[in-house]
C-alpha cells in the first residue's frame, strides 16, 4: 500500500470522533508501528493531524469548527437523573472497588459520571487531591476535610452539572495524575464510546494527563452502540465492571493486556 493511500485512510479513520488510535491504525492498516509513526508524523507537518499519547486527533480548528460554543444547547446522550437510578447496585460495587485503589495522598482525575460518582463516600481519610468537572462529585466529597478538590474552567451543562472547556480550548490547571478514573457511554471492540464530541475531547484531556487509565462502566455498557471514540482499548490499564459482563467480552479485554476487575 502506497503511503498516500495509507494517509488518506488515516484521514477517514479520525472521521468524526476526532480521534484514532494507534492500534485502530495497525488493524486498519496493516503497517508495521515504525511505518505508522512516519505517515502520521508527514501528516502533522501539513496540518492534517496532531500527534497524541495514544494516536492522533484533528487539529483543533477541524473540531472548533465541528460544535462551537454557540451551539451547545446541551449534550447529547442520558440526563445525568435518570441514569443514576440505572444499575445502582453494581454502579456503588464499581465504586468502592474503584477507590480501594487509591492510595493515601496522591492525585487523582475523576471525570463526571453516574458511575465514578460511587467512588466518593469511599474516599474519606484518603487525603486526596482530586481534579474532577463534575459539580455532582464536588458536592459529594466537600464535606470530607482532607480531601482537596480542582475545578476546570468551562461552560456548566445543568442536565449532567458538569464543566466543559470547547473542543479547541485547554481550560485544565497544570495538573498531572498517576490515575485517571473515567466511565463511558458504551465500551466496544473500537474501544470507549462517548455520543458528544465536547466529552470525547475533555475527556482526551485528561487522558493526555494521566498514566493510568482506570475505566468504570457497569456490564450494560458492553454492547455495538455506535459513537465517538474516546480512546482504544489499548489506552486503558484498569477495567471495573460487574459479573454480567459476557464471557467473550471478558476474554478479550483479558487478551488485549488490560487488568479486569470484576465485582
Amino acid at each position: 500500500m502506497h503511503s498516500a493511500e495509507r494517509e488518506k485512510m488515516i484521514v477517514e479513520a479520525i472521521g468524526p470522533s476526532g480521534f484514532v488510535s494507534y492500534k485502530q491504525l495497525e488493524a486498519l492498516l496493516s503497517a508495521s508501528p515504525a511505518t505508522i509513526r512516519r505517515d502520521l508524523s508527514r501528516l502533522e507537518e501539513q496540518g492534517v493531524l496532531v500527534r497524541v499519547h495514544g494516536g492522533a486527533k484533528a487539529p483543533e480548528s477541524a473540531s472548533e469548527q465541528a460544535q462551537s460554543p454557540g451551539e451547545w444547547s446541551g449534550l447529547i446522550g442520558t440526563p445525568f437523573a435518570q441514569s443514576i437510578t440505572q444499575n445502582l447496585r453494581q454502579k456503588q460495587a464499581i465504586g468502592k472497588a474503584a477507590a480501594d485503589l487509591c492510595l493515601p495522598g496522591e492525585g487523582v482525575m475523576i471525570d463526571g459520571g453516574t458511575t465514578t460518582l460511587q467512588m466518593c463516600p469511599h474516599l474519606a481519610g484518603k487525603d486526596l487531591q482530586v481534579l474532577t468537572n463534575s459539580l455532582h462529585i464536588v458536592n459529594a466529597l466537600l464535606p470530607q476535610v482532607g480531601t482537596r478538590i480542582l475545578l476546570p474552567s468551562g461552560t456548566l451543562f445543568r442536565e449532567q452539572n458538569i464543566i466543559l472547556a470547547p473542543p479547541n480550548e485547554d481550560s485544565m490547571p497544570r495538573f498531572h495524575a498517576p490515575k485517571l478514573f473515567m466511565g463511558g457511554a458504551s465500551v466496544g471492540p473500537q474501544g470507549v464510546m462517548q455520543p458528544d464530541l465536547v466529552l470525547v475531547a475533555a475527556e482526551r484531556r485528561l487522558i493526555d494527563r494521566a498514566e493510568e487509565v482506570i475505566l468504570m462502566v457497569d456490564s450494560s455498557k458492553f454492547n455495538s452502540s455506535s459513537g465517538m471514540i474516546v480512546c482504544g482499548l489499548d489506552e486503558v490499564h484498569t477495567v471495573i465492571t460487574d459479573a454480567g459482563i459476557p464471557d467473550d467480552i471478558a476474554n478479550k479485554i483479558r487478551a488485549a493486556n488490560v487488568r479486569l476487575i470484576i465485582v
